[in-house]
């Protein structure tokens, strides 16, 4: 079996640095910038099994979540990180203002505690693993 070598601190400040900027372009709305911080986008949503392949299927979930939830936001609890991945544990918040899959606004605001796996390539965002109760979501909406 090869030795596992610990990521550098240079390549694990690298990753927490993107990932800053990742999140805070998710909180401001800015769905290029979201985009920007991938080097393949790529996000896989545990909850509903889908997964979303490629620029254009990653900025419609984006832009289909901020028009449901325009403020939708994420703050952080803390990164564990490992030799591939950072697992980010935080708070999504969000108030449904817009459509939701056909379900007219409630106007209700969710708060629930979810984590995400982002998976790295060195210093390369290729994919990112949301795990959230949608239960809990759709229950502080109803």
């Amino acid at each position: 079996m090869a030795d596992v070598v610990p990521i550098s601190e240079k390549l694990r400040d690298s990753r927490e640095t993107l990932l800053q900027r990742h999140l805070t372009a998710h909180n401001e709305g800015d769905v290029e910038g979201v985009l920007a911080t991938f080097s393949r986008p790529r996000i896989e949503l545990i909850a509903s099994g889908r997964v979303l392949e490629g620029t254009e299927a990653v900025r419609s979930y984006l832009e289909d979540r901020r028009h449901s939830f325009p403020d939708q936001h994420f703050e952080v609890i803390c990164h564990h990180h490992s030799d591939g991945a950072v697992v980010s544990e935080h708070w999504m918040t969000g108030t449904h203002l817009g459509d939701l899959h056909g379900v007219e606004p409630t106007g209700r605001r969710f708060r629930a505690r979810m984590a995400a796996i982002f998976e790295f390539e060195g210093e390369d965002l290729v994919n990112q693993r949301l795990y959230y109760d949608a239960g809990t979501i759709a229950r502080q909406l109803a």
